[in-house]
């Protein structure tokens, strides 16, 4: 299991700590449940800058509740066709700031090529996801981190991807059988180090798209839980996934459903 050291923080309170961690939110937790490596070293994308955890309550703040919103006259640029997009097309149709109300959104660099591998083969699709290369291969991906006011909870990494219909037919189809078969947790190796993941559980998708899919994977940092949350959705033949993490407490982060149907709408 990995230390985090927060330079000129010496004993710092536990919040600190994985503070730091969730660096590891962007685009793959590799190492961050294992390994001796700091997390989103080696090129991995841009890390952010404060811990993810479930949405704070804004009328409890003394905050009026309002939830995010697409922003309307959203176009789309085609993909229910089932087309594989190129990677133009994808800049073009991934959220931007603004997409969605309080949400900007930044561009990440791709994952670095070394991932981790789940030592049972019915569960490598979930590392490939952690990963930020989901199975099969896409033509082209596009990364972002989207990130709201802080009382409406974590960022959110993105990836969008083009696999054509069957590719992306095929990749929610896996992910499902291995949600079942992974429900009792598994190992990984090949990021910074052995990383443990204790439970693997289906969550109830947003609906939209053609085709959705929701799931938890649950990390362990140093005894303590680290829910991983991924939201899927496919229009024709190109898959956008949204992931978040809570590093705090071990409650499910909430995702806001306003990104995965903005999305849809500017997939189109």
């Amino acid at each position: 299991m990995m230390t985090t050291r927060t330079a000129g923080m010496p004993g710092s309170s536990r919040r600190v700590v994985l503070a730091a961690t969730a660096a590891a939110l962007a685009l793959g937790l590799t190492g961050a449940c294992g390994g001796e490596g700091a997390p989103g070293k080696d090129g991995s994308p841009k890390a952010q800058a404060t811990a993810t955890g479930p949405a704070t309550d804004p009328a409890a703040a003394g905050k009026p509740s309002q939830e995010p919103t697409p922003r309307p006259g959203l176009t789309g640029i085609g993909a229910s066709d089932g087309r594989v997009l190129g990677q133009g097309e994808l800049d073009r149709a991934v959220l931007a700031t603004g997409d969605v109300s309080g949400f900007t959104a930044e561009p990440m660099a791709g994952p670095p090529p070394r991932g981790e591998i789940a030592e049972k083969a019915e569960c490598r699709p979930l590392t490939a996801v952690i990963n930020g290369r989901p199975e099969p291969v896409a033509k082209a991906v596009a990364y972002r981190q989207l990130v709201g006011p802080e009382e409406r909870g974590p960022a959110v990494s993105e990836f969008l991807s083009a696999h054509g219909e069957q590719g992306a037919t095929a990749l929610l189809s896996r992910l499902r059988t291995a949600v079942t078969a992974c429900a009792e947790g598994f190992t990984a190796t090949g990021g910074d180090g052995p990383s443990t993941y204790t439970g693997v559980k289906p969550l109830p998708p947003v609906k939209a798209g053609d085709d959705a899919l929701a799931y938890q994977v649950t990390g362990d940092f140093e005894g303590e839980p680290v829910p991983l949350v991924f939201h899927l959705v496919r229009v024709g033949g190109t898959v956008a996934t949204f992931y978040t993490a809570n590093f705090e407490d071990g409650r499910t982060p909430n995702l806001p459903p306003a990104l995965l149907t903005a999305q849809v709408t500017k997939l189109g």
